[in-house]
């Protein structure tokens, strides 16, 4: 049973698509393998409220970043804004900063449409 459903965003999607196939599918799997078994080696906070799910293979680190969308009480999305090959052992503040950016928009996005489906 997963935990949560995962929506990939554009940029995500991109980024996986420019990916190897053998590259994109592990990647893939991690992000299925975190749906169901909570491990902070698959999907870790990094801080606020962004997320990142986390990949190593073939001495590759991918790193996807997300955040939470919990309005629903029964159903828990996680929605993936962009990924990144990471090069040294931090996290560019930079990538967090513009998932964080992501995050904001989708929210404002979210809160116009449900606010225009009341009226």
């Amino acid at each position: 049973m997963n935990k949560f459903d995962v929506i990939f965003l554009t940029e995500a999607r991109e980024f996986l698509f420019l990916l190897d196939e053998k590259s994109r599918d592990k990647v893939i799997f991690n992000i299925d393998k975190a749906k169901v078994k909570w491990d902070n080696e698959l999907f870790k906070k990094l801080q606020g409220e962004i997320w990142e799910f986390r990949t190593l293979y073939n001495k590759t680190h991918y790193r996807i970043f997300a955040f939470w969308d919990k309005t629903d009480p029964e159903h828990s999305l996680v929605l993936t804004t962009h990924g990144i090959i990471k090069k040294t052992d931090k996290t560019p503040e930079k990538e967090i900063e513009k998932a964080e950016k992501i995050r904001l928009k989708y929210l404002e996005l979210k809160n116009k449409r449900n606010h225009g489906n009341k009226k």
